[in-house]
């Protein structure tokens, strides 16, 4: 790295470490919330899946597995244990039948109602502990964030009025 381009990467890694600081607080809230929600216990696996399938209605098992970067025999155990806990369902896709396509139920949706209540009571804490002037940067700077994130290829989760059908046409052709 020369002198040159060291001084201006400096503070995006500063920023990225302090992300990543909060990003690690962050999970131990959840974690929280999460166990102190009523049984069944979910695991934070199971959840990530859950919040995705609940973002992404009617997500393809397939798409599912790549999102998450993980193996087709260890998402559908995933799917197998929220189903049988009555959380996700799995349905036939109606222009292929080799795919299965995943949608939340009304139970998975009030489990998930339930933690994100509590997360949320616990997060407002933490903000409402901010001075305002700095809440309002806050709010700035994590909006930027999101919207450099979610124009990450690997983030790349919802098109603009694309159902996962269409998006799945699109990355089939």
């Amino acid at each position: 790295m020369t002198e040159r381009t060291r001084p201006a990467s400096e503070p995006v890694r500063a920023a990225a470490r302090q992300v990543q600081g909060i990003v690690e607080l962050l999970d131990i809230l959840w974690e929280q919330a999460r166990s102190q929600t009523p049984p069944p216990y979910i695991p934070a696996s199971q959840l990530r899946v859950m919040c995705i399938v609940d973002r992404e209605d009617g997500i393809r098992m397939r798409d599912l597995t790549q999102l998450l970067g993980a193996a087709p025999p260890s998402v559908s155990r995933l799917i197998d244990r929220l189903q049988a806990l009555g959380f996700v369902e799995r349905r036939a896709c109606p222009d292929s039948r080799r795919e299965v396509l995943l949608s939340i139920t009304p139970a998975g949706h009030d489990q998930l109602a339930r933690i994100r209540e509590l997360r949320d009571q616990l997060l407002h804490q933490a903000i409402a502990a901010v001075p305002s002037p700095q809440r309002t940067a806050l709010t700035e700077g994590l909006t930027s964030l999101q919207h450099a994130l979610l124009s990450q290829p690997a983030l790349h989760l919802a098109q603009e009025g694309a159902t996962p059908a269409d998006r799945h046409r699109e990355t089939a052709a």
